[in-house]
C-alpha cells in the first residue's frame, strides 16, 4: 500500500497548516514597557508621540512617565509654538504649519494674558520682556515716561502651568556700584537651558541676566532659581575687554543679543563697528569677537545663527537686483582669520524677506510680501539653514517674540514655588483637547 492509495489517506490524515498567531494570541505577548519606551524616545517629534500615548491605555502609561518624559525632552527640542507680543498676546502657529495643533492646544490651556500674575506697582503695568524655554521674563514698566528706569519689578513665569516667581530687588551693596550712573543701555534677560543632565529641580531651574552698557564700563549681574539671589560678575572696562576698544558717541557700541552655542553675542552697534561682544554663559565671561571682515552692512543685516557641528556662524543679508541674497558665514575658532564663506542662498523671486534673528539652525523671517508698508501685519516664517526651505509659520507683530513649549500632556513646570490659578479639572479638558486636536489634523 502506497503512501498516495486511498487506505493510507484515511489512516493518515494530512497535517494541518501551521497555525497563524491572531489579534488574541498577540494579545498574550504584551510588548514590555521598557521596549515601548525605547521605541517612543526615538519618535521625530513630540507630535507623534502624542497621536502614540493616545492610541491605547498601556502606550499613556509609558508616555506619562516622568523620567521618560525628562529622557524624551532632552532629546528632542520644543517645537516652535508661535509668537508672543510685548502687548498683543500669543498667536499659535498656524495650518499648514506642523505645529499648528500643538500651538491650538497651548493657547487654550496657558494664560498668555498673565491674569494669575499679583498686580505690579499702581504706577507700573507688565510688560513681556523676554520668552525662552516656555518661561516669561516680565517687567513692570511705569504707565508714564520710563527714560531713566534701570531696575524695576521683575517676574518670571510659566504661563502653561500658572506658576511664577518674583525676582528679589538688587542688595543694595551691589546696585551702589552704579548708582547716580545713567546706563547708555540695560536689559534683563532669561540663559537658555543648558545641555546637563537633566533632574525635576533642574527643570525648573533658571538664570536671569541684567547687564548696563555705561559710557566706560560694563557691569552685571545675575540671579539664579536655585539660590534665589543676585551675584555682580566682575566689572569690565571697554578697555579691558579689547585694547583700543573706547567709549563711543554713540548710545552704545552693541546691540541686537542674540544666542548660538552656549554664548550670547551683541552684533556692533555701528556699520562701521568691527568688534562683536560676546559672553560665554557656562563661565559667565565676556570677550570681544573678531567678525568677518568682507562684510559691510547695516547691523540690522547681519544675524547669528549655528552653523553645525558647534560652530557659531553668521549670516549677511544683502539686497540684489533680484531680491535678498543671504551669505552664510562659519567661524572655526574664534579669530578673524577663520570666518570662512559657507553659502550663499540666492534670492526667490519676489520675495519681500527681512532677516530677524535665528533660533538653533532657523532663521526668523518677516514676509511683507512686495510691500514694505510697515502698517501691514507680516508673515512670519523660519528658514531652514539645513535644507534651505521657508516655512510660514503665523501673522504677527514684528516686535514679537518666538516662543517653544511641548503640547499640555507632554510638558512639566519650568517654574517651582508657583501658584496655581485655575482647577485641576481644567487641566484633565486641555488633555483631551489636545489629544483630539492633533489626531483630528
Amino acid at each position: 500500500m502506497g503512501r498516495n492509495s486511498p487506505e493510507h489517506r484515511r489512516r493518515c490524515p494530512p497535517r494541518p497548516p501551521p497555525r497563524r498567531h491572531g489579534p488574541q494570541d498577540m494579545a498574550s505577548l504584551p510588548i514590555p514597557d521598557e521596549l515601548l519606551a525605547e521605541i517612543f524616545v526615538r519618535l521625530p517629534t513630540p507630535t507623534d508621540l502624542v497621536r502614540a500615548s493616545a492610541a491605547c491605555v498601556s502606550f499613556r502609561r509609558v508616555v506619562a512617565d516622568r523620567s521618560f518624559l525628562r529622557q524624551f525632552r532632552k532629546l528632542h527640542a520644543p517645537p516652535l509654538l508661535g509668537f508672543l507680543g510685548p502687548h498683543t498676546g500669543f498667536d499659535p502657529a498656524e495650518r499648514p504649519h506642523p505645529s499648528a495643533s500643538a500651538a491650538t492646544a497651548v493657547a487654550l490651556a496657558a494664560d498668555f494674558s498673565f491674569s494669575f500674575l499679583p498686580a505690579p506697582d499702581p504706577a507700573h503695568r507688565w510688560v513681556v520682556w523676554d520668552v525662552r524655554d516656555g518661561r516669561v521674563l516680565l517687567r513692570g514698566m511705569p504707565l508714564e515716561n520710563s527714560h531713566g528706569v534701570v531696575f524695576t519689578e521683575t517676574v518670571v513665569c510659566d504661563p502653561l502651568h500658572r506658576r511664577y516667581l518674583m525676582l528679589p530687588s538688587i542688595p543694595d551693596d551691589l546696585a551702589a556700584s552704579v548708582e547716580g550712573l545713567r546706563p547708555r543701555s540695560c536689559e534683563i534677560f532669561l540663559v537658555p537651558e543648558g545641555g546637563d543632565e537633566s533632574t525635576t529641580a533642574e527643570e525648573t531651574s533658571f538664570r536671569v541676566i541684567w547687564v548696563g552698557h555705561y559710557e566706560d564700563k560694563l557691569i552685571t549681574y545675575v540671579f539664579s532659581s536655585s539660590t534665589r539671589h543676585w551675584q555682580a560678575i566682575r566689572s569690565l572696562t571697554w578697555t579691558d575687554l579689547s585694547a583700543g576698544l573706547l567709549s563711543s558717541t554713540e548710545t552704545t557700541l552693541f546691540c541686537r543679543r542674540q544666542y548660538v552655542y552656549g554664548c550670547f553675542y551683541w552684533l556692533p552697534n555701528s556699520k562701521h563697528g568691527i568688534k562683536m561682544l560676546v559672553l560665554n554663559t557656562r563661565k559667565m565671561e565676556f570677550s570681544i569677537a573678531e567678525p568677518p571682515a568682507e562684510p559691510k552692512v547695516c547691523y540690522r543685516h547681519i544675524t547669528m545663527v549655528e552653523a553645525g557641528e558647534g560652530r557659531p556662524g553668521l549670516v549677511v543679508l544683502t539686497y540684489g537686483p533680484r531680491g535678498h541674497i543671504y551669505t552664510i558665514w562659519r567661524n572655526n575658532n574664534g579669530s578673524s582669520s577663520q570666518w570662512q564663506k559657507d553659502k550663499v542662498i540666492p534670492p526667490s523671486p519676489g520675495s519681500g524677506y527681512v532677516l530677524r534673528h535665528s533660533m538653533g539652525t532657523h532663521l526668523l523671517l518677516n514676509h511683507w510680501g512686495l510691500s514694505f508698508d510697515e502698517e501691514l501685519c507680516p508673515d512670519l516664517c523660519t528658514l531652514d539653514m539645513k535644507t534651505l526651505q521657508i516655512e510660514r509659520v503665523c501673522a504677527s507683530t514684528a516686535q514679537s517674540f518666538a516662543y517653544s513649549n511641548y503640547p499640555p500632556s507632554l510638558s512639566s513646570p519650568t517654574v517651582s514655588n508657583g501658584k496655581l490659578s485655575v482647577d485641576t479639572r481644567k487641566d484633565v479638558e486641555h488633555d483631551k483637547y489636545n489629544f483630539g486636536g492633533i489626531m483630528n489634523s
